[in-house]
């Protein structure tokens, strides 16, 4: 039986020199620890001998504290009736409760989604949620490129039926767009990613797992709906090239039919609306405590993000090879010429992607990088079907996706959309979600005269306007970016154009 201990006891254990926490009932001894910790001994300071499973839980999966310390550290379990409860002076609240959101029938697209998400999301949700890079010119553009991708519908043709089914990595799909990685799942509802597994299950569709999902890989894929359903898996390699080749192996173990390594993120990218939230993580007590040690500047996304190895480079792809018989693609290609490289160093896709504008502002769209890569790859004799090419970022309309597939795309990935969708309605919001996307693309194809994907041709769509940057930032850049200092600390939002 575990040791009782009394939480008055466990509430004096609150120094740099004599940290514990509690974590689900469990008293842990974090004083060696805190030092290492990636997010900074500061965040475990402020919890120092108090209850931080709230804090804990959505950031980090299941077993997290396990696989980091040894088992002397779990001192025991805590009386519950012995905790003194901790008192936020202001406690985070979404705009709209449980109840109150529109029927679900009342979303007819995916901007809804983003509509309701805002509201049910906790304001630091919705930041690390919504935020991109900088001046956020990237986010914005990945949606607006499309706008400059224009139909060419053929006429007389026989659309009474409609087919959009195809394969990914030689796996089926009820349709061309998978579900993407996106972090922190349960920062938008209790059960995390596996919101999306279920969904992904339901509708037919590929889910790839995060490696810095909320919910554990086991959690995940324990949450499939029946042993057919396909995920892949996004890697990020760790530093520590042995922890990485454990997680390729179990991967493969567990049934993933994919590997995606991300490559766009060798430092996380300044995303500043989620900077911003992050300005309340030091109490009095760290505050006396001196210097914060940590760089705060990545918000949310530095807690979670330091173990990325920044010295990955193409030469570890035979490594990467070493550890898996899964196809391999690389995540985060952003130019022709890296496309011409993956291909020809034998790998089996690639995605087009800028990380969905969140780390490097005024990198380019994927749907715009596409239409290039076909044509190098082409002219190397390298596009083949043993190489898959994807593109990510800023699809919020089947159309969207039909551009893609008529410029060469095999498939496309969305992801914001489908976490405020399961952040306001679990797992059916994500299943509406998609059959809404399924709706839009019958609709398109019998309207573009393509009763197939292999009937959408690149002379379906006219790109001569894809390159054109114009004006890509707003009218304001530089004086009214998304929220100013003054708003962001509840100041008067005072006019800047005082004499």
């Amino acid at each position: 039986m575990a040791k009782q201990l009394n939480g008055a006891d466990v509430a004096k254990h609150n120094k740099k020199d004599d940290l514990w926490l509690i974590v689900h009932g469990k008293v842990y001894d974090l004083t060696e620890f805190a030092p290492n910790h990636p997010g900074g001994s500061s965040i475990l300071l402020k919890y120092g001998g108090k209850d931080a499973t709230e804090e804990y839980e959505p950031i980090h999966p299941p077993g997290t504290l396990e696989e980091n310390l040894s088992e002397d550290k779990c001192l025991g379990e805590v009386q519950p009736d012995t905790v003194e409860k901790l008192e936020q002076k202001n406690p985070e609240k979404a705009v709209l409760q449980p109840g109150q959101i529109p029927p679900l029938s009342q979303c007819l697209n995916l901007y809804d989604f983003e509509v309701v998400g805002k509201q049910v999301l906790k304001p630091t949700a919705w930041a690390y949620y919504s935020s991109g890079a900088d001046d956020e010119v990237t986010m914005r553009e990945n949606s607006n490129v499309f706008g400059r991708i224009w139909f060419r519908p053929r006429i007389l043709r026989n659309v009474s039926n409609i087919n959009f089914a195809t394969t990914m990595l030689g796996m089926k799909t009820t349709m061309p767009i998978y579900i993407t990685a996106t972090a922190l799942g349960k920062l938008g509802h209790p059960d995390g990613e596996k919101n999306l597994t279920i969904a992904a299950g339901k509708t037919g569709i590929i889910q790839m797992i995060p490696t810095l999902a909320s919910c554990s890989f086991d959690e995940i894929v324990d949450a499939r709906i029946n042993d057919q359903q396909v995920q892949f898996f996004q890697l990020y390699v760790n530093s520590n090239r042995a922890i990485t080749e454990k997680i390729i192996r179990k991967a493969e173990d567990r049934g993933v039919k994919g590997l995606f390594v991300t490559v766009d993120a060798p430092q996380l990218g300044r995303r500043e609306k989620d900077m911003r939230m992050k300005f309340d993580d030091t109490g009095s007590q760290v505050q006396n405590e001196g210097k914060d040690d940590v760089d705060r500047s990545q918000g949310a996304a530095r807690a979670i993000s330091s173990f990325i190895d920044p010295s990955l480079n193409w030469e570890d792809l035979q490594w990467l090879r070493s550890c898996t018989k899964m196809p391999i693609c690389l995540k985060g290609v952003q130019t022709w010429e890296d496309a011409v490289l993956a291909a020809e160093a034998g790998l089996n896709g690639i995605v087009l992607s800028n990380h969905g504008g969140r780390q490097l502002d005024y990198a380019r769209a994927g749907i715009e990088i596409l239409e290039e890569v076909v044509t190098a790859l082409k002219a190397r004799n390298l596009w083949k079907p043993t190489f898959e090419v994807y593109i990510d970022g800023g699809v919020r309309r089947a159309t969207d996706v039909l551009k893609a597939v008529a410029m060469g795309a095999k498939g496309v990935g969305i992801g914001r959309p489908f976490l405020y969708a399961y952040s306001a309605y679990g797992p059916d919001g994500v299943v509406h979600a998609i059959n809404l996307l399924k709706a839009e693309m019958e609709m398109g194809l019998r309207l573009i005269g393509a009763p197939t994907l292999a009937d959408l041709t690149p002379e379906m769509v006219d790109t001569r306007a894809l390159g054109s940057h114009i004006n890509p930032v707003p009218e304001s850049h530089g004086s009214q970016i998304y929220q100013r200092l003054d708003t962001a600390i509840g100041m008067p939002n005072e006019p800047t154009n005082k004499l």
